[in-house]
């Protein structure tokens, strides 16, 4: 048997996803760009797509721009905005952004902007102190995650919004919606920018888009055709933005998706506990937390060495943002919210989706046991 529960990394394409992409590459292959009757009506199906992403967060008016995913969106969301603002150019962070936020704002350190780095909680919360100093001297951009992708830590958004707003007026505030689209509720007139991906939520890889308020300018990512309003020039990925539209379709359908979610993740919490009593939960409280994320600790067992052992049995799991796993050894986001170097290294992030099974969680359960008692027998001294 096997488990997926590494669900944050990537989903698995729901079937009715694969049937319609295949469905639409047999019939509707034409370049969206074309004049002729046939490729307009691609080009009307990739229109309906954006009205089913505005629908989802509530945003009427907004500009949507397809990408190749998360990181792409959030890369011109960053360097979109660097590239039309007159210097100061000054840009928050919090310190536990996925790489595609954080290593960008390097990259701009280099171009001439100040990157400052909002500090998080224990519990993954921003620093809002810190925060709004940093607005009365002027920013931006401020780009925050909607849900940690390690711990499941949801942002204050709506916090967020208003102290943006009433402390610097012309400041742009990017929301990584990454991990929270159609998970947890997001209201787009709180911020400017969204960023959301289709493998997160069943859909295919290669394609996201970044939800822009109207009126908001950046400097386009890709130049060429003038595809995209002219900001990510290229061919659209078609089958992708279909297969995207029908992975939203299907989430949107779906009863109580958010209560059911974290019905599986009390029961995964639970099973985890009584297999391993000494079991610690990173991050906030799994009620106040995204409901398909949690990171556990394993103590004294290194969280890699764990992850291949579970692997072993067909249980899978993550270190951390898969992202950046083969290159970190301890997590950095767990640093930043204060836990020691020691207990960070014990950590593993499990991550749900609709489709898991009350089965899956309960074998995963037996297989961790089974591990950690065998493991924890050669805890470094």
């Amino acid at each position: 048997m096997q488990a997926y529960l590494d669900n944050s990394a990537t989903t698995k394409p729901s079937a009715g996803v694969i049937n319609e992409m295949t469905k639409r590459m047999s019939e509707m292959y034409y370049n969206p760009s074309s004049l002729y009757k046939e490729a307009l009506e691609v080009e009307k199906e990739m229109n309906l797509c954006r009205d089913e992403i505005r629908k989802s967060i509530g945003a009427k008016d907004a500009r949507v721009i397809f990408t190749s995913g998360g990181t792409e969106s959030n890369n011109l969301a960053l360097f979109g905005v660097f590239g039309v603002s007159r210097p100061p150019i000054r840009i928050a962070v919090s310190s536990v952004e996925h790489p595609s936020v954080l290593d960008a704002a390097d990259a701009l350190t280099k171009l001439g902007a100040e990157i400052v780095r909002i500090r998080v909680d224990g519990k993954g919360q921003l620093d809002f102190d810190q925060l709004e100093s940093e607005l009365e001297k002027g920013l931006t951009l401020v780009s925050v995650m909607q849900v940690n992708n390690e711990t499941g830590a949801i942002a204050d958004v709506k916090r967020l919004s208003e102290l943006v707003r009433e402390k610097g007026s012309k400041t742009l505030l990017h929301i990584d919606g990454v991990q929270g689209f159609l998970r947890c509720e997001m209201d787009f007139s709180l911020c400017d920018l969204y960023t959301l991906s289709s493998h997160k939520i069943h859909g295919p890889k290669g394609v996201g888009a970044l939800v822009v308020r109207k009126g908001v300018r950046l400097a386009p990512a890709h130049i060429g055709g003038g595809q995209e309003e002219g900001l990510r020039s290229g061919t659209e990925n078609t089958p992708g933005i279909f297969g995207l539209m029908q992975a939203i379709k299907e989430m949107k359908a779906m009863p109580d998706l958010k209560s059911k979610l974290m019905e599986k993740k009390r029961m995964l919490i639970s099973a985890f506990k009584d297999a391993v009593p000494d079991l610690i939960i990173n991050g906030p409280e799994p009620e106040t937390a995204a409901p398909h994320i949690v990171n556990f600790g394993f103590p004294n067992v290194r969280g890699e060495v764990m992850l291949h052992a579970l692997e072993e049995e067909g249980v899978f799991a993550s270190t951390g943002s898969a992202c950046s796993s083969k290159k970190m050894k301890v997590s950095r986001v767990l640093t930043e919210m204060g836990i020691p170097a020691k207990k960070a290294e014990w950590a593993l992030r499990f991550s749900l989706s609709p489709y898991t099974t009350c089965d899956e969680i309960n074998y995963a359960a037996e297989v961790v046991k089974a591990k950690y008692d065998l493991l924890k027998r050669f805890q470094r001294r």
